[in-house]
């Protein structure tokens, strides 16, 4: 159970990071949560496959809560999946807005511009 309160708050703490800034489902909900949706969805499906394969075996643990969404899937490893998407976007749409707000900041303001044609 601790395992999964760790990812729930990890989870909670982009959520405010997002939320302060407004770089992902707080800019734009809809297709925000159909991306992180769907980039659970795929992950999840490259464990199923992994799990097929023998790649990927479940070991218990008393961190964990012993809830299995199937075979050798654990219900935590949803929740790492969905924070892993969701802190991927969220630094990738920061680093998009910090560079926008440098590029803008680094800018001459017209008014400067202006002031100096007419010196």
């Amino acid at each position: 159970m601790t395992y999964l309160l760790i990812l729930l708050a990890l989870i909670a703490c982009m959520a405010a990071l997002d939320a302060r800034y407004r770089l992902f489902v707080f800019a734009r909900p809809a297709p925000a949560l159909l991306a992180l949706a769907g980039g659970t969805a795929m992950f999840l499906l490259w464990d199923v496959i992994a799990i097929d394969l023998g790649i990927f075996l479940h070991r218990e643990s008393a961190l964990m809560t012993g809830v299995m969404l199937g075979p050798q899937l654990p219900l935590e490893e949803a929740f790492f999946l969905l924070f892993l998407c969701y802190n991927a976007m969220v630094l990738f749409t920061g680093t998009l807005a910090l560079g926008a707000r440098r590029a803008t900041a680094t800018r001459p303001s017209a008014t400067a511009a202006t002031l100096e044609e007419n010196s």
